[in-house]
């Protein structure tokens, strides 16, 4: 299945559906940060989700439990490919530079950086 990209609407309910793992409409309402959106609002998100194949829900009664059926790390590659391919030409070596750049990452993270490198180098060879 082809994953297709989220809203920021859509992203900000996924993370509270990965973080519970599975819930209703209101228990995603109640982690929301103020000022909270409507619970139709939220439904109807929920529903949209569903239709683009991200949650799956269980009935009971009139009521739906929603669950992810796309993983937060699927996702995670989803974006970060998007990313990678769409504004740094596909080059790690290039988005690594923008980070150190724009100083989000510093010398003693680009150190971790280079030792895990090598860490996997070695096992593969």
């Amino acid at each position: 299945m082809e994953i297709k990209e989220l809203t920021k609407a859509e992203e900000q309910l996924m993370q509270v559906l990965w973080d519970l793992n599975q819930a209703f409409v209101k228990d995603i309402v109640d982690q929301l940060p103020e000022p909270k959106p409507a619970y139709n609002t939220v439904s109807t998100i929920i529903r949209i989700l569903e239709t683009k194949g991200f949650v799956d829900h269980e009935a009971f009664g009139k009521s739906h439990r929603y669950f992810p059926i796309i993983s937060k790390e699927q996702y995670r590659a989803y974006a970060t490919e998007k990313l990678l391919g769409s504004y740094f030409g596909n080059s790690v070596e290039s988005i690594f530079s923008f980070f150190v750049k724009k100083e989000k990452i510093d010398l003693k993270e680009a150190d971790e950086i280079l030792k895990l490198i090598e860490k996997l180098k070695n096992k593969e060879s």
